[in-house]
């Protein structure tokens, strides 16, 4: 095994167990390793830190998988990693249900960076993100096949980070069957239809399963507006909450197309429509357009919501794209308390990592600033709990949220 020595005074961030070594760390490598292969990291005086996967093409050069100088790196250290995140207790619960989506391992939150593994109705998903998790994915999914004995194993490795780990972006059947191109899904009791070949992410935003049963307790006789859309989770949550009507907003047609699907699927109709007084069912409208003009459309036209739910995509991918994503997060969120009703409530959510917490809620405080409205904050919000964050690495929280109540 190669060694990976540092710079004098670069190794404080691994002491504290942080799995994140940056290339401007290093000293040099001792030895030849190829992408993926595992690397003992040493401080400049010779001492054992970790045993990490390099990553010669990344600015992350390698990541860490054990801080522990007995344990190897090899077929069995994947299966034991493997066994404890699945064993987790809030994973088994769900695991139960055979139609559940649920996440199975979260990269370095669950000790295997570069890994992402979800459940959907017996078949898995995974990311393959690093030059590690490349290197070792046959013996990954040998294991996944052991311990799971899924239906079938489908690769969803498109993301970009891959590109800084000089790899290929791929896709496609691991193991098993391939999946259909709609595989039902169950979550609060309700029917959902998921592209897990094609859709968003791996098909289904399963990091927002706790903030759309929260929609649910809000929407009692509330008109709705759900930016962002998608495939109609936040929507069909707010529905069977009792919203009078749900404008459903988003700019890709197919993910549209499969909302319709999953409101049929429940017994709901866009075509549905309903009459004042009757008790029928509520008004759905699906429209397709850019949130930005559709908004301000709204807002020139005095359009006014009661409950609003922003959920956009990831504004910012890097550290620097937070001020760019910071003035869309502004821009966005004035926009939405510009139509919100007094005694409304807005769900607004940042997906991006390089937007901390903090910051965040200062964009959207001023946002209402701007707007000339008064807010309070009634719940902060984060990933569900299947996406864990890991005290040593706070990066893992990169879903945030608040609901907000406009006095």
């Amino acid at each position: 095994m190669s060694d990976l020595i540092l710079k004098p005074g670069r190794e404080k961030s691994l002491v504290r167990r942080h799995p994140w070594i940056f290339s401007g760390a290093v000293r040099e490598l001792l030895g030849k390793a190829l992408p993926g292969e595992t690397v003992t990291v040493r401080d400049a005086r010779g001492s054992f830190l970790a045993s990490a996967a390099y990553s010669p093409a990344s600015q992350i050069i390698a990541r860490v998988w054990s801080w522990d100088e007995q344990e190897a790196v090899d077929s069995r250290f994947f299966e034991r990693r493997l066994r404890a995140a699945i064993s987790s207790p809030y994973r088994q619960e769900a695991l139960r249900n055979t139609q559940y989506a649920i996440r199975l391992v979260s990269a370095e939150s669950d000790g295997l960076p570069g890994l992402i593994v979800d459940y959907y109705s017996g078949f898995l998903v995974i990311q393959s993100l690093t030059a590690g998790t490349e290197y070792w994915k046959a013996v990954i999914v040998q294991a996944l096949s052991t311990l799971i004995a899924p239906v079938g194993i489908y690769e969803r490795s498109e993301l970009a980070v891959r590109q800084k780990e000089g790899l290929l972006l791929v896709r496609g059947t691991l193991a098993g069957e391939t999946p259909p191109d709609r595989l039902e899904i169950e979550e609060s009791g309700l029917r959902f239809l998921v592209d897990v070949k094609g859709g968003h992410k791996t098909g289904w935003y399963l990091d927002q399963r706790e903030s759309r049963k929260l929609v649910k307790e809000y929407a009692q006789g509330r008109e709705v507006l759900d930016v962002f859309c998608y495939s109609g989770g936040f929507t069909l949550l707010a529905l069977e909450g009792g919203a009078m009507s749900v404008v459903c907003l988003d700019s890709a047609a197919g993910a549209l197309e499969l909302l319709g699907e999953n409101l049929e699927l429940n017994g709901y109709s866009p075509e549905k429509t309903r009459s004042v007084g009757t008790g029928g069912p509520p008004d759905v409208w699906i429209l397709e357009g850019d949130a930005f003009k559709v908004l301000r459309e709204y807002r020139d036209a005095a359009k006014q919501f009661d409950l609003i739910i922003l959920d956009p995509p990831k504004f910012a991918h890097s550290a620097n794209q937070v001020e760019r994503a910071a003035r869309g997060y502004k821009d966005i969120n004035l926009l939405a308390f510009k139509l919100l009703r007094p005694g409304g409530i807005l769900f607004t959510f940042s997906c991006s990592g390089a937007i901390p917490p903090d910051l965040f809620q200062k964009i959207v405080a001023g946002a209402a600033l701007d707007a000339g409205v008064e807010v309070q904050i009634l719940r902060r919000l984060s990933q569900a709990p299947d996406h864990p964050v890991a005290l040593n690495f706070p990066e893992g929280e990169y879903l945030k949220g608040l609901v907000c109540l406009r006095s």
